[in-house]
């Protein structure tokens, strides 16, 4: 048991295991900002210019079946609005994502571009390094 609880304290104070973590609770205030930035921005200037639509009110009402003894159940709805703003939400997000990481790979990628080493010298110039060393040590 204890090696399972030491194998564990290892997964999570490695830093893969707490940088995800981060970017998990990160990931959910993101979230919340594209969803207000989507419901309280984009949506409503959009809306207006289509004719002043509400898109969390677009739905479809189903008919509503009447069966005798018992009580009237309200009718139910399709809300495609709030399928169309949460696909709007999940389309702004997903372009923010793949712009950080392209930022990230962009960065790694000249990170990891180090300056190349000068090539070897030829046989020529290691040939003419000791015949000009041989001609000092003459002299």
């Amino acid at each position: 048991m204890s090696k399972f609880i030491q194998e564990f304290k290892d997964f999570a104070v490695k830093g893969n295991a707490v940088d995800m973590a981060v970017g998990v609770i990160i990931g959910a205030a993101f979230g919340k900002i594209v969803s207000s930035l989507v419901d309280d921005i984009i949506m409503p200037p959009i809306g207006w210019l289509i004719g002043g639509v509400n898109f969390t009110d677009l739905k479809v009402t189903l008919p509503s079946v009447v069966l005798p003894g018992v009580e009237k159940m309200p009718a139910a709805t399709i809300n495609y609005g709030n399928f169309l703003q949460t696909l709007l939400d999940f389309l702004i997000i997903a372009f923010c994502v793949f712009l950080l990481v392209k930022g990230i790979n962009t960065l790694t990628r000249k990170k990891a571009e180090e300056p190349a080493a000068p090539p070897a010298p030829s046989k020529e110039e290691e040939l003419l390094k000791e015949i000009r060393d041989l001609l000092k040590e003459k002299c």
